[in-house]
Formats: structure tokens, sequence, C-alpha cells
């Protein structure tokens, strides 16, 4: 591959290009950030949220964990949001970001369609099987226990869709605006549709349009959780789009420190926007409601600032690397804590034996390294599990 630069000097000159004298194109530096955030997302459920209140009860004596901690290391029952709601939101948001790096063309390169679309079926179709074999059951074979669409895997297949379709078609103005006619779509959905036998629109957990049409439609193969799917693809639409801007704006010709503060702009704008349309549509993650996706994709673009400040601006790095090694196998994770009992697997090492605030903590960490140990070789061996 030569020079586009060193082309157009050779012919001006009026020589002949040699293999001497054409530079080697110069790989752009990875964005390790990107990878540190994603692992740094998939370390609370391999065990990151049990170690880390047992270390906090630990250190609290016997004050045990505070309270305000305690609200953020569990999920809400319906409205409002907490730390802990952000880790399905927060991959969403991750997976948006390496669409730009993915699927950018490069100079004089044009796209193969055929390829292009077997790819993005290939893609979906694994994300489903995964998240069915996750949370949908479907390798107990039996049809009584099967949930078709239940899994955190099968929203990211949902959204990417709809992301990338944006990203290869649309300019990017036009897929902001398709990001908030998402949002407003379903906002007008939820809203001011009545609910089939109610008469009204309501937002409560057992009463409301997403689920009353998860019910229509996927029968006894819903989950029976009050959490929604099919409507909410508006939502995990959105979500993965604003993980594309950000993957955008990571990859733009601005300079590096330009980048954050957009960053840091956009999360503190989804912030506010975000806040204020839960006044009216409320934060509820069970729907993925228009208002969460803005109030999460704000935490989650200001989370990447940071880790984009820390890793690959100012170069603080060695204590990002747990994490990297995480993330680049973020698939592998979630399936593993989804398949494998680390509790019953732990609980049984004779050396963790007893009661006690320390004997968590070691549980809890012995249980991340069980987990952390095969991911590190399989990184040290570049071995990756893509779909």
């Amino acid at each position: 591959m030569t020079d586009p630069s060193c082309d157009s000097r050779s012919a001006a000159a009026g020589q002949e290009e040699t293999p001497e004298s054409v530079a080697p194109p110069v790989k752009p530096p990875r964005i390790m950030s990107v990878d540190a955030l994603r692992g740094f997302d998939m370390f609370w459920i391999i065990g990151g949220q049990e170690f880390f209140t047992a270390l906090a009860a630990l250190l609290c004596f016997s004050g045990g964990v505070p309270g305000w901690l305690a609200y953020h290391l569990e999920h809400v029952e319906w409205t409002g949001f907490a730390a802990w709601d952000l880790i399905m939101p927060l991959f969403l948001f991750v997976s948006g970001v390496s669409i730009p790096f993915a699927l950018a063309l490069k100079a004089r390169e044009t796209r193969d369609w055929k390829v292009f679309y077997r790819r993005l079926a290939r893609r979906v179709f694994l994300l489903w099987v995964f998240g069915m074999i996750a949370q949908g059951h479907l390798l107990e074979f039996h049809t009584t226990t099967l949930h078709f669409y239940s899994n955190t895997l099968q929203a990211i297949a949902v959204g990417y869709v709809i992301a990338v379709l944006a990203f290869v078609y649309l300019r990017p103005r036009t897929q902001i605006f398709l990001c908030t006619l998402l949002l407003a779509v379903y906002w007008l959905l939820m809203m001011f549709v009545p609910v089939p036998g109610a008469a009204r629109w309501a937002l409560e957990p057992e009463l409301n349009l997403a689920l009353w049409l998860d019910t229509v439609v996927l029968g006894r193969f819903r989950d029976g959780t009050t959490y929604a799917w099919i409507l909410p693809g508006f939502g995990f639409g959105a979500s993965v789009l604003l993980g594309s801007f950000a993957g955008q704006v990571l990859k733009s010709s601005s300079k590096p420190l330009r980048r954050f503060w957009i960053l840091i702009a956009l999360g503190i704008g989804c912030l506010a926007a975000g806040w204020v349309w839960s006044l009216h549509f409320p934060i509820i993650k069970h729907l993925w409601t228009s208002s969460m996706v803005l109030w999460a994709g704000g935490w989650s673009f200001l989370l990447l600032a940071l880790f984009y400040l820390v890793i690959d601006i100012l170069e603080w790095r060695r204590w990002a690397y747990p994490f990297v090694v995480i993330g680049a196998n973020a698939i592998a994770v979630y399936m593993a804590v989804h398949l494998v009992r680390l509790d019953t697997l732990v609980g049984g090492l004779p050396f963790l034996a007893g009661d006690g605030e320390l004997r968590l903590l070691a549980a809890s960490f012995t249980a991340l390294l069980i987990v952390w140990v095969p991911l590190w070789i399989m990184y040290k061996r570049k071995i990756f599990l893509r779909v």
C-alpha cells in the first residue's frame, strides 16, 4: 500500500517510485480507554460488586456498608436510578463506541455490501443466540422455560443494527435527528397511547404499553419479569447511537484535549436533558424510558471522558491493565458469569471456610481471580471471542 502524498511528489518530479522511497503506513495508536471502560463495566458483574461490598463492610467495621453506598450497589425497584443500574446501558453505549472504528472506510476504499450485510446478520444472530443461552434457558431444550427475548445481548443486537445502518447511510446530523426521533416516538407511545384493557396510559410495573405488547407478541416465551423488550428497542437504538457519537468524537481529527471536552459537554447535556424529561417521563430502567437513555448516556459520556483523559491523554495506563484484559473478551466474560455458578465453586474451597467480613472479602477476590486468570491467558495468547 502506497502513500498518496508520495505518489503526487514522485509524479511531479518525473521519477519512478521505488519501494525504498515509500514510507510504510503508520497505524494509529489504539484508544486503550475504550477497552478499559468495557472491562470496568464487566468487572462489576464478575464479582466486583461482592468484592467492593465486602471491602466496604470490612473498612466500616461494625457500622456495615453505608446506606448511600448500599443503595448504589443494587438495582432500584422501579422508578429512579442507582450506579448499579448503569451496567447494562454502559454495555450498550460502549458497543456503539466501536462502530466508527470498525466501519469507517479508508481512503479510496469501497464497501463490499454483500460482506457487510453478511457480517451484520451473523453478529445479530450470534448475539441473539448467546442471549437466549445466557438468560433464555436455550440449553435446557424445553419450551416451557424458553425465553426468546430477555437479555442484554439481544438489546445490543437491536441497538447495533439501528446504529450501524445509521452510521453507514446517514450524515452525522441526520444520525442525531434519528436518535432524537427514536426517543420522542417512544415517549409519545408510552405516555399518550392507552394500554389496551385499561383505557388509559400507565407506567406501572404490571400495567404499561411496553409490557402489554411483550405479552401479546412473546406470549409464553416472555421472561415473566417487569422488564419490557420490544418497544424499548427504540431506546436500545438510541443508547447505541449515543455510543456511536462518542466513537465519532474519539475518531475525529480534533486534538485529544478537545475531544475530552466535547465528551464532557455531551455528558452534561445528556444529564440535563434526561433530568428535565424525567419530570414528565420518569427514569425507569425496566422500560428503558427516553429519560433513562439520556441520563445513563450522560454518565457514560462522562466515564468515557475520564478514562480517555487518564489513559490516553495523560498516559497513566498501568492501573487499567486488569480492566483491559477483561474488556478484550467482554462477550466471553458475560457468558461465563451466566453459565458458571462462581458462588458455588468458591464456596466449596476449604481455605474459605468460616464467617466474617474477611472471609467474604477473600471469597469475592478469589472469584474475581478465577475469572480473570483465564482471561489474562487468552489476552496474552491473543485469543479473543468476537461475534
